[in-house]
């Protein structure tokens, strides 16, 4: 015998003994092993993530009494956001400004993701480069920075003016919603170009070549090949977008007024001035469950396109 076939023979039977059934399975198992090496970051996620989620929901059960709470539980929270108009006014506003945030940055980012991927050649790694520049400052850098640029004396209305397009500065750049949607584009554009890139990148160009071979012209050939199979990343990219988007209060704060503010306003003020922590709890939770139920849609969208596709 050999003294491999001795070391792998004490190995499987003197090392498993002394290890037990447990490292057996460790010592057999790559799956096992590969959980292992995932417990600590599982656990920690888990506990991060799932002790204030309970917090959070057993507190929306709770009512706010002066500086302190009853914790009898009750559903009072979640009656008075059905029965308060403006709960749901500001919950559809917050909804419809994420999908025009959404539908505008998707639009704005697929042209530059469809550059790089299909007429960048060489240094690819300094276009992406760029592509997340924005993230080298800070968030709320970023928002002051559209503050001036959209400002009754900022660089757009100052242009105007200088060039006699206007007489009067546009009061409907700053302070509405159309700051908000503007702002909010630019500051997530990063997370809808990269996995659009990504989508694009694994289109097998033979596809195209043959495409163009068989008398296919730029344009049929875009939205009979490349648009169907970008459509997974189109789909991945609204999500990354369209969810943070829901809960963002920083901006609707610094530029909305009051035509832009959405739920995320609503909330911090249920934790802040307002201090009705049990409110503030509801109102999140129906705003994930409201995000989850649209989440499980483009899931369920992203899986019938991959099927279509495949």
């Amino acid at each position: 015998m050999t003294d491999q076939t001795l070391q792998s023979g004490s190995a499987s039977g003197t090392a498993g003994p002394r290890a037990g059934w447990f490292g057996r399975l460790i010592y057999r198992s790559e799956t096992a092993r590969g959980y292992t090496l995932l417990t600590p970051a599982l656990v920690f996620l888990g506990v991060a993530i799932l002790v204030p989620f309970g917090i959070l929901v057993v507190m929306s059960f709770w009512t706010a009494e002066g500086f302190g709470f009853d914790t009898t539980l009750t559903t009072h929270n979640y009656e008075q956001f059905f029965e308060r108009p403006i709960y749901m006014a500001l919950l559809s506003r917050t909804f419809g400004i994420s999908g025009m945030v959404t539908i505008a940055t998707v639009l704005l980012c697929y042209p530059m993701a469809y550059y790089v991927a299909f007429h960048v050649h060489r240094n690819k790694m300094f276009w992406l480069v760029l592509i997340t520049l924005p993230f080298w400052t800070s968030y709320l850098l970023r928002v002051f920075a559209w503050k001036v640029v959209l400002g009754y004396e900022g660089v757009i209305n100052s242009a105007l003016l200088s060039v006699g397009l206007i007489e009067a500065p546009l009061e409907f750049l700053l302070y509405s919603k159309q700051a908000v949607i503007i702002t909010l584009a630019h500051a997530w554009a990063a997370f809808a170009i990269l996995p659009l890139y990504v989508s694009l990148e694994k289109i097998d160009k033979s596809l195209l070549e043959a495409a163009t071979d068989l008398g296919d012209g730029p344009v049929r050939r875009f939205f009979r090949i490349t648009l169907p199979l970008s459509l997974p990343g189109v789909i991945s990219a609204s999500l990354l977008v369209f969810i943070p988007t829901t809960g963002d209060y920083i901006t609707p704060a610094l530029l909305g007024g009051p035509d832009g503010a959405m739920i995320g306003n609503l909330i911090q003020k249920q934790f802040g001035p307002i201090n009705n922590w049990p409110m503030g709890a509801a109102l999140s939770i129906i705003l994930m469950l409201c995000i989850a139920a649209i989440s499980l849609i483009f899931i369920m969208l992203t899986l019938f396109v991959r099927k279509r596709i495949s």
